[in-house]
Parts: structure tokens; sequence; C-alpha cells
């Protein structure tokens, strides 16, 4: 054997790939999706910020009184541009169709000709909808991204803020029980 053959390893030549892989490890724990990956709400628990924004085409608008008024009821922020609000579409007609339930629709930054066209394509699940052109709604809101889907109780208190598109799943194990606790 050659001289270079004959060398010793040395333990800090694994060093790097040691470190390497703990820090894949950490990252990969750290994108667990088991556990309650919910954006944080600093509204929920507080009473639902003011909407003084425009009606959306000839649809109804609401305003502060809508949301204080008796009986649970959905918020729910959307745009025509947003792929993850048409997925859950179909979900919000048919609650507020098949089980009844009051949805408000706030149209967020959206062309309102676009607007109108996703809900002439669509539907329109919405009892009442305004247009938040410029976020200002959204930001007071504490909105993330759309959609966002927020549960209001009959004195105006946002109870629960779901952040993303609304699933039949979400809606039974999330949302719902909310709701029923809140009736």
């Amino acid at each position: 054997m050659s001289g270079a053959q004959k060398r010793k390893l040395s333990p800090l030549m694994f060093l790097p790939p040691l470190l390497f892989a703990g820090l894949a490890l950490m990252f990969y724990l750290g994108l667990d999706t088991a556990g309650d990956t919910s954006l944080p709400s600093t509204r929920e628990g507080k009473p639902a910020p003011p909407v003084a924004e425009a009606p959306l085409g000839d649809y109804p608008a609401f305003d502060d009184a809508a949301l204080r008024a008796p009986g649970v009821k959905l918020v729910n922020f959307w745009a025509s541009w947003c792929a993850p609000c048409r997925a859950e579409h179909p979900l919000l007609e048919r609650l507020a169709r098949e089980r009844g339930i009051t949805i408000y629709g706030i149209n967020y930054k959206d062309k309102p000709d676009a607007a109108l066209r996703f809900l002439e394509e669509l539907g329109n699940p919405f009892a009442a909808i305004i247009a938040d052109q410029t976020g200002r709604t959204a930001i007071e809101w504490g909105v993330y991204g759309v959609p966002e889907t927020y549960v209001i109780d009959s004195s105006g208190t946002i109870l629960l803020r779901y952040a993303g598109p609304m699933t039949e799943q979400i809606f039974l194990e999330r949302i719902k029980p909310v709701m029923d606790a809140a009736r």
C-alpha cells in the first residue's frame, strides 16, 4: 500500500455531512403538517373591524349592523384571480343553499368586471357583498391572503379565522363546531 492509502481518515471530515444531515432533519421536522398549521389571528375574540366599502355591482352590500345581527354568520374574503377561491366556491354555494348559512363576501383587490363575471359563472353564495379595492378592510381584519373565512357571532365578535381554501373536511372539523357552539 502506498503512503496515501495508509493515511488515517480524520474524524473531522465527517463533521460537515453530519451537520448537514442534522440541519436537514430539523428543517423537515419543522415542516411537519400533521400538527396545527393555522395562522394566528389577533382578531379572534374581538369585535369585527368596521366595514365601509362600496357595493359590488348591483348586489346588496352589508354594513356593521349586519355583522352584529342575530345569528352566526361567515365573512369570506375572495377574489376572481384567486385559484383557491374558485376551488372553495362550490362549497360556499352548498353551505348557503343546503345549510342556510349566511355568508357575507368581501371581494379583495379585484377588478369589478372580473368579480362580477366570477359570480355569474360560478353562482353567488353571498347574502351581501362589498368590494375592498384598496385592501384597507383586509388589513384591518388581519387578512394574510385570499381566501380567508371568519366566523362571526350575534354580537359581531370574531370567533374563528380560517386562512386558506375551505374544504368539506375543514368545515366539518374546524368551522362547524365553532358555529354550533355559538348558537
